[in-house]
């Protein structure tokens, strides 16, 4: 049950000021800080107005209610009579009979918690307001008769002192405004300031954007000429070295045929380094055509096995094709695919002293992907290296990578080829244990996109 702390009679302007004044006393003496005191008091006043020059009477009921979920000051203002008396019975929040009341019931709301409107068709209109206590603890019966009696040993101001009670809060609000203003003003100046640094950042950030595009575009022009200038004397020196080694022009001594078969090795090195620059640029510039057929995946084993096996010549490994499934067919660039697998196996190979390099296929289920797996025994690779090694030119420190240098460049052309076929490349490894490289392709590729290489270019 709430507590009624007093209550005033509603019957001439002088009791619209008491009641202003008796609100500011009430909320004070509960512990409301000054604004809250004002907006209680301008709530309060706003809607006693209104009653005041729109019926005969009335009352206004300040009580303390600690029934809810948490206490609160309510105050409860009624009229008897006046236009009102023969509106509809019920709550009304749209339904307002005149432009005075809806302003103060919109003002009360924004100055209070809650404010609710009953039409009533015998008593009037009766408006409550309530505002939640500033604290949670709840006031026991002998708090709240205390501050009963200091309400009531409290003299009620003039209405002079009201008058300058309110010249006072308005002087302190619009103080209050004027250096929220100016704080305004300053924060849109820093925000002006940050735009305009924002704005140059962008310019920069452009600029830099388009220097680094034409770098790329320069590196790719660079490449690919490079490359194809490349391909011609290196071709010349292994054809040259093949004569040499096959005695077209006469015996050769053990150390001739020694430094020659250096030269020739060195070529092919150099050849798998000028191929895989030529790829990649040729990606990189979006220039590279898919070729879409229908193939089995036996046939290409059976492709990779006679092309791969003179390749394994370390009798410790041994290289196996996991038979695939007769009718398992794909809808792809099969020559992409073969290069992709023939990378990987060759990795593999590499890096694998003993045991054996594995290939097998099988399509992911639930999926409308073919996942190629190509699993080894070698050295393995450390966590924090797998990002590593699909970057460009990137090796990893090995004992076994000084025996077989690379290019740096397999397992990225992999990557890029492999996303050129709406697929990926994946890696698990285990150091000491071995590494499974993962090709996952759409077993039918999307024809409808054919710019699928210069959206890689551009993306």
């Amino acid at each position: 049950m709430n507590f009624r702390i007093t209550s005033v009679g509603i019957g001439s302007a002088q009791d619209v000021v008491i009641i202003r004044q008796r609100a500011r006393q009430i909320s004070s003496l509960l512990g409301f800080g000054l604004q809250d005191q004002v907006r209680i008091a301008t709530a309060v006043s706003e809607i006693t107005r209104y009653a005041f020059s729109h019926t005969s009477g009335g009352r206004a009921v300040f009580e303390y209610d600690k029934t809810g979920d948490a206490p609160c000051l309510v105050i409860r203002i009624s009229e008897n009579g006046g236009e009102l008396r023969d509106a509809n019975p019920g709550l009304h929040d749209e339904f307002f009979p005149d432009q005075g009341l809806e302003s103060a019931v919109n003002t009360a709301r924004r100055l209070m918690n809650d404010c609710l409107v009953e039409f009533l068709r015998d008593d009037g209109t009766s408006i409550t307001v309530r505002k939640s206590m500033p604290h949670p603890k709840i006031l026991t019966t002998a708090q709240l008769n205390h501050i009963s009696a200091q309400l009531a040993a409290s003299p009620i101001p003039s209405t002079f002192s009201e008058v300058q009670q309110q010249n006072q809060e308005l002087s302190a609000t619009l103080a209050e405004l004027r250096e929220r203003q100016e704080d305004l003003l300053s924060l849109t100046k820093e925000l002006e300031d940050t735009n305009r640094g924002v704005v140059a950042l962008y310019a920069e950030i452009e600029e830099k954007a388009k220097r680094i595009k034409h770098a790329d575009e320069m590196k790719s022009r660079f490449l690919s000429n490079t490359s194809h200038e490349l391909r011609t004397p290196l071709s010349s020196i292994r054809a040259l070295s093949k004569l040499l080694l096959d005695r077209m022009d006469g015996e050769l001594t053990p150390e001739q045929e020694k430094q020659v078969r250096f030269i020739e090795r060195a070529a092919s090195d150099l050849s798998e380094l000028v191929n895989d620059l030529l790829d990649l640029a040729k990606i990189e510039a979006g220039k590279v055509e898919v070729n879409h057929s229908t193939f089995f995946i036996e046939k290409l084993f059976s492709a990779l096995k006679g092309v791969l096996r003179p390749l394994a010549t370390n009798p410790s490994v041994e290289l196996v094709f996991d038979d695939p499934e007769k009718t398992l067919e794909m809808y792809s660039d099969e020559g992409k695919v073969a290069q992709i697998l023939r990378n990987l196996i060759i990795n593999a190979l590499k890096f694998t002293e003993s045991g054996q390099v594995r290939i097998s296929v099988a399509p992911l289920p639930d999926t409308r992907m073919i996942r190629f797996s190509v699993s080894d025994t070698g050295i393995g690779i450390a966590p924090e290296n797998l990002q590593l090694i699909f970057e460009e030119f990137s090796q990893i420190e090995n004992p076994r990578q000084r025996i077989h240098k690379g290019t740096g460049l397999g397992l990225p052309l992999c990557q890029k080829l492999a996303k050129l076929l709406n697929g990926s490349v994946s890696v698990k490894s285990t150091p000491g244990i071995g590494s499974i490289f993962f090709l996952d392709i759409p077993a039918a590729l999307d024809v409808s996109n054919d710019i699928q290489s210069e959206a890689l270019h551009n993306g």
